[in-house]
């Protein structure tokens, strides 16, 4: 027992840590913050346009208390409660449900959370379904006459062909001793968030999972690696690209500890999260955010290269609250889900 408890608050404590939050409590503020202000819609508002959403089906014949009930539809997560008939007959249905309300909550972007199969729907009893839509327009747009086709290098020393974006207008980026960062911000709308897309590109073609090991082991890394000034680049690459993931946690969850709701019902629990993020050079023209400097200071400078065309890390972040909407990996950008 005692091993089981330390391996359990070990890795609650990491998980915590990664989110750089100290405690349970601290978490749940968290996800307050985040459902009710972060990831609201800002689409009415000129900015991105967000969906975040959360929701439950669970069979009609499964016990549970109505504090269950309220935790789950509460201030917090906001889910919505569906009670559904998990029989021989209908199982198949209700995957079906699920992913129409994905569609519709993600504009038609997302249409496949669950997959609808007969061996697998009847045994079901419990799915908690959450699903995640961004779509920004940047602040500085990208030419689409300009986005051409070239090499991204695989892990393995294979390429792909793939459109690249360009463009010649200064950047934010910074350079460190094994990677490049280049922040994209997006456009604001009238509220006082600011979100950007940042790509940390690894030096080496292989230097990923190095990069990620580091960002791991590092905290409050991406605070410390933001890119504040903007600098005149000479090469830059950006793939064009849509980025689609969806995976089921219950293992994960397990992972970290949380095991009780898995043991507490006579069938099994499904935890399906899916997300999507499209990157191409829709815009709007707007006038950046600059860093003043003389023009003996520019000419002084060398140009920065950035050119994203092997593996890199991708992060999308409110930049007001430091808070992470989207994290993922690039590495190969001509698969798509």
């Amino acid at each position: 027992m005692v091993a089981v408890a330390y391996d359990y608050d070990h890795r609650r404590d990491r998980l915590l840590t990664f989110l750089e939050t100290k405690s349970s409590y601290d978490l749940s503020m968290l996800q307050r913050k985040f459902v009710s202000s972060i990831v609201a819609d800002g689409s009415p508002n000129s900015g991105p346009q967000l969906s975040f959403a959360n929701a439950v089906w669970i069979d009609k014949n499964l016990l549970h208390s109505c504090s269950f009930e309220r935790v789950v539809t509460g201030g917090s997560y906001g889910a919505a409660y569906n009670w559904v008939d998990y029989n021989r007959t209908k199982a198949v249905e209700v995957d079906n449900e699920v992913n129409l309300w994905a569609e519709k909550k993600t504009s038609g972007y997302i249409k496949e959370v669950v997959h609808a199969n007969d061996a697998i729907s009847t045994f079901r009893r419990l799915i908690f379904a959450n699903v995640v839509y961004f779509k920004g327009e940047w602040s500085q747009k990208f030419d689409p006459t300009k986005t051409k086709e070239s090499d991204f290098h695989l892990i393995n020393g294979n390429k792909v062909q793939i459109p690249f974006m360009t463009s010649k207008e200064d950047q934010f980026v910074s350079e460190y001793d094994d990677f490049k960062v280049v922040g994209l911000p997006y456009s604001q709308g009238q509220d006082k968030r600011q979100f950007t897309k940042y790509i940390f590109l690894p030096h080496a073609k292989d230097g990923l999972q190095s990069l990620v090991q580091k960002i791991d082991s590092t905290p409050e890394f991406f605070e410390r690696h933001i890119p504040r000034e903007m600098v005149e680049v000479g090469q830059f690459l950006i793939p064009k690209l849509n980025i689609s993931f969806g995976f089921e946690a219950s293992d994960m969850l397990k992972e970290f500890g949380l095991v009780l709701p898995f043991n507490s019902t006579d069938g099994p629990i499904s935890i399906h999260q899916k997300s999507f993020v499209e990157v191409n050079e829709e815009g709007i023209e707007a006038a950046p955010a600059t860093l003043m400097m003389d023009s003996s200071a520019r000419m002084a400078r060398d140009k920065v290269d950035f050119v994203a065309n092997h593996p890199f890390l991708f992060v999308i972040r409110e930049d007001v609250s430091g808070v992470v909407l989207f994290m993922g990996k690039v590495i190969d950008p001509s698969v798509v889900e």
